[in-house]
């Protein structure tokens, strides 16, 4: 793994401080923020829900338009939701794949963001056992050999070959972020995709190094991570996305999730982490909460899918109430035990909510849902202290819009 050469000191520049030893009155919600070698306008970023508009991983003027509008809204960094590392990892068909040949069109995108005075993020993955391999046509991998509900089979675990394939897929897709324009790089190790299965206990069985204890099962993550910085340099931010907890029995846990992040921290290679939680595979109500809108989704599926939903739908979606910034209470533990920069994901939807995290210490917080009800919510809240509490009712009628392009069925 990586040197331990992560400087605390980092962002300091632009006001971070230590919030756990100072009495220094908490930075604004809208004051700049040195992230690696960025300066953030604000301290308000934008978290990558899928875009719902690249047909066949194209990249469109719908998504260039999607971005642009959240960055004229007044949010500091936009970022494009699941970049697949290669054509096996990703959901399905219409997941951009970030090839060398689409730099060109990705750096369309970057200068449209830059044009509204933000930058942009290119969330890199490998999506595992939650890849639909008869949509991808092509196989996908898994720490261990299981079945698994997106891929509608069993799915082999991985070889050392192909684990060693996969770092130089994060290490390519790296590159095309940079010569695409992005600012940022954010490595998806959430949500039970590829990397975060193999911390989950109830996902990775393996009996080698990759397998056992929490140290094994956080190799190969941590070993993405390095092959992306080795790329990355001091050039662009690298942020990775991190799951606390998967919401399933047996799995990843704030034990284990702990000591990952520290060894994390410990690596140097990572200029921030943003506190996640859930599986796309196993709990996928785990990390939105509220309502489940279980007919739209069914009438978004061919009718034999739509039949399963029926099945599984209420043990893949379970009711989860809504609670504001419902993540706080397992990211407070992270603030307590690590000094590097953390970003605050998880239902914000109000001015207070932001700048109680930023008095908690929490560097940066992650928008999805209320920017989609409202792309200029972080000008509105800047500009008017009346608006501080965004439209957003978290009846979750965007997740099934993803089909047909993401929006809030509210939205004008």
């Amino acid at each position: 793994m990586g040197a331990a050469d992560f400087r605390p000191g980092v962002g300091q520049a632009l006001g971070m401080t230590d919030r756990r030893n100072t009495t220094a009155p908490p930075p604004s919600p809208f004051e700049p923020y040195r992230l690696g070698p960025l300066t953030l306008r604000n301290r308000i970023v934008k978290a990558a829900p899928f875009e719902g508009v690249m047909p066949k991983g194209a990249v469109t003027d719908a998504l260039i338009d999607f971005h642009r509008r959240v960055a004229a809204g007044g949010t500091a960094l936009t970022t494009v939701a699941y970049c697949a590392v290669s054509e096996g990892g990703r959901v399905h068909r219409n997941t951009m794949v970030m090839r060398p040949e689409i730099a060109p069109d990705l750096r369309r995108l970057t200068d449209a963001v830059h044009d509204e005075g933000a930058l942009a993020s290119a969330q890199i993955g490998h999506a595992g056992l939650v890849a639909n391999t008869r949509s991808n046509r092509r196989p996908t991998l898994a720490p261990s050999t299981r079945w698994s509900n997106p891929a509608m089979a069993v799915v082999r675990g991985a070889s050392q070959s192909q684990l060693d394939e996969v770092i130089e897929e994060f290490r390519r897709a790296t590159q095309v972020a940079l010569d695409g324009g992005f600012d940022a790089v954010e490595v998806h190790l959430g949500h039970n995709y590829l990397p975060s299965s193999f911390l989950s206990p109830n996902l990775n069985k393996r009996r080698d190094h990759y397998g056992g204890s929490i140290a094994n099962r956080s190799r190969f993550p941590r070993q993405i991570i390095d092959a992306v910085r080795s790329v990355a340099g001091d050039r662009v931010a690298v942020t990775a996305k991190l799951n606390m907890a998967d919401g399933v029995e047996r799995g990843l846990w704030l034990d284990e999730s702990l000591q990952v992040a520290q060894m994390l921290e410990a690596d140097g290679q990572l200029d921030a982490i943003q506190l996640t939680g859930g599986s796309s595979l196993l709990n996928g109500m785990y990390f939105f909460r509220g309502d489940v809108p279980m007919a739209e989704f069914i009438a978004t599926q061919p009718k034999v899918v739509g039949l399963g939903l029926r099945v599984i739908g209420p043990k893949l979606f379970p009711e989860l109430p809504f609670e504001e910034a419902f993540f706080l209470p397992f990211a407070r533990q992270f603030r307590n035990e690590l000094h590097m920069p953390l970003i605050l994901l998880g239902g914000i939807n109000r001015l207070d909510t932001i700048e109680g995290a930023l008095d908690e210490g929490f560097e940066l917080v992650a928008m999805a849902r209320a920017l989609l009800r409202e792309p200029d919510l972080p000008l509105r809240m800047q500009k008017d202290a009346k608006h501080g509490v965004g439209l957003c009712v978290h009846c979750n009628k965007c997740l099934p819009t993803i089909y047909t392009g993401t929006r809030c069925v509210l939205a004008g």
